[in-house]
């Protein structure tokens, strides 16, 4: 676990003890934003997307991911500030050889002179008495075994935000990528609307059932976006709103408060698959 750093509020200047976050990578790893203590914290007055999440680099696999950017509220006068995080360092791919490439790396056959083109290299070939491989040249290999998905690593849910964050989460770790709220979109009600390619997701932490008209809202927003249409919610679903749900194919999840998502449908169980 990460150590507590202080945090000097710019409002008041009294300091608070502040520890950042750790969230846990589609490898398993955990990571957390690297701290910029040597720039002040910026007072947040109007919340933006971009102020809302921060890019990190997994340190063990190397993958870039968007999480929470930090924030904290100060206990004396109550500002919320914005704690500076590190850009991320952008590193080239290593090249091979010079010259070198996939395409280039492979013998010509027409700069070897004559010799077995159609079967492995020093074993029998059609003409020289053997006999030919057993598997023809143009059946591929059979594929490699899918290798197991990681556990996912729940995130204590404290507020709406931490909902709509584990929502986010839960998504990229069952294979969405770049899950979003969408930009410049104002949240008229609780709910927190998500999208990525191919999926259409909505949110709702709070602390009443979801009824039967936000399961087919979100449905009609998947079917507009000719998208997969999900729904998570904090305090389950009205008899009606599971039923109508399950009639239109809606995977729906419920959150407890240690941020693990439950499928509560047959659609649900589908869309996670049988590696969970």
């Amino acid at each position: 676990m990460a150590e507590a750093v202080p945090v000097r509020c710019p409002a008041c200047l009294r300091e608070n003890g502040y520890t950042a976050p750790v969230f846990p990578c589609a490898c398993g790893s955990p990571v957390h934003p690297p701290l910029d203590l040597s720039a002040p914290p910026v007072p947040l007055t109007h919340r933006t997307w971009s102020d809302t999440w921060v890019a990190v680099r997994c340190t063990t696999c190397g993958r870039e991911s968007e999480w929470p950017h930090p924030e904290l509220g100060c206990g004396s006068c109550g500002t919320v500030v914005l704690i500076p995080v590190h850009p991320l360092e952008r590193t080239g791919t290593p090249a091979g050889p010079a010259g070198a490439s996939p395409a280039t790396a492979r013998p010509d056959p027409d700069s070897t002179g004559p010799g077995p083109v159609d079967g492995p290299a020093g074993g029998p070939t059609r003409g020289s008495g053997g006999v030919a491989d057993a598997r023809p040249a143009h059946i591929p290999p059979p594929p490699a075994p899918p290798v197991p998905r990681p556990a996912f690593r729940p995130v204590t849910i404290r507020t709406a935000r931490d909902a709509v964050a584990t929502a986010a989460l839960y998504l990229r770790w069952l294979g969405f990528r770049d899950v979003r709220q969408p930009d410049g979109r104002p949240i008229p009600a609780a709910t927190v609307d998500l999208r990525a390619p191919g999926l259409v997701a909505q949110v709702d932490p709070t602390t009443a059932p979801a009824g039967l008209r936000a399961v087919e809202c979100v449905w009609l927003n998947g079917l507009t976006a000719s998208a997969t249409s999900v729904y998570f919610a904090l305090a389950g679903y009205t008899e009606d709103a599971r039923a109508r749900a399950d009639d239109l194919g809606i995977p729906l999840f419920v959150m407890d408060l240690t941020g693990m998502p439950q499928p509560v449908n047959d659609p649900a169980d589908a869309l996670v698959g049988p590696d969970a």
